[in-house]
């Protein structure tokens, strides 16, 4: 079976960092990208299963982003991530195709499983919310 691809979008490296090393060891085929143009150029050349977005990126911001990724790939699915309360931002994200968001902090732990979940036979209309 072919390993799952799984793409972190996040301005901040050291997040990146973390969550490259969580999911390289869970088994998967990890990307990175700092920004979205990075970031749509590899959903281009490599297709990946899921999308872990933050929203809050300098440049294109994670909802322009999300709207690019799901029209070159209604498939991939996105998990967004932000520091923000941002509600309306939430709210049009998931309408955008979002399957779910995480607030910053998030625990580590509950985002390896609603990874595994999304990607390993998780039901795709579950779209409940995540995090501190």
């Amino acid at each position: 079976m072919e390993k799952k691809k799984l793409l972190i979008v996040d301005d901040q490296n050291g997040i990146r960092v973390l969550l490259m090393e969580v999911f390289s060891s869970e088994g998967y085929n990890t990307f990175q990208a700092s920004n979205g143009r990075l970031a749509l150029e590899i959903v281009k050349a490599e297709n990946p299963d899921l999308v872990l977005l933050d929203m809050k990126i300098p440049g294109m911001d994670g909802l322009e982003i999300l709207k690019h990724v799901k029209a070159i790939n209604r498939e991939i699915k996105v998990i967004m991530m932000t520091a923000y309360g941002e509600l309306d931002m939430i709210k049009e994200a998931t309408d955008l195709g979002a399957v779910m968001h995480f607030t910053k902090p998030f625990d580590i732990d509950e985002m390896r499983i609603a990874v595994n979940m999304q990607l390993h036979g998780g039901n795709s209309n579950n779209r409940f919310a995540v995090g501190s």
